[in-house]
């Protein structure tokens, strides 16, 4: 392991992220660091324009995907080699906003009936009818609903 790898895990593992950041993050600045085949830290803000440029019109990354990996190596540069990072010579892409996909009042039909056992048919028809979130839905009991109103 080189030095510059284990004092960027250090760096993440002290501040706490999550093991898929830390994958994550180191294999963003090996895969920089194998694109100009230099190490990470002879490489300036010119070559992170030139890395995001390749992420996007070469490798068609998603504009989330790159703004992940330019996180990467703020985190490298600012946080592990302690170097000044400016935003207006490397700036974030903006981030591509997702629409749910709304589905029609057949395919919810659809789906309600579909669900076996039957039981959970009446849990589909509450949460799609209340438009619970996930972590609400996870916590939902069956005390909370009102049976009296429907």
């Amino acid at each position: 392991m080189t030095h510059l790898r284990k004092l960027m895990l250090e760096e993440l593992q002290r501040r706490n992220y999550a093991e898929t950041t830390l994958g994550c993050y180191i294999r963003t600045v090996e895969d920089f660091s194998r694109h100009f085949h230099c190490a990470p830290d002879r490489l300036g803000p010119r070559h992170i324009r030139e890395y995001q440029a390749e992420l996007f019109q070469k490798r068609k990354l998603s504009p989330n995907t790159v703004a992940q990996r330019l996180a990467a190596l703020r985190f490298f540069d600012s946080k592990t080699l302690q170097k000044a990072w400016s935003i207006e010579e490397t700036p974030y892409p903006r981030k591509a906003v997702h629409l749910p996909t709304i589905l029609s009042q057949d395919e919810v039909a659809r789906l309600i009936e579909a669900a076996r056992p039957a039981w959970h048919r009446p849990l589909l028809m509450a949460l799609y009818a209340t438009g619970l979130r996930r972590a609400e839905r996870a916590r939902l009991k069956v005390s909370d609903i009102d049976t009296q109103r429907r």
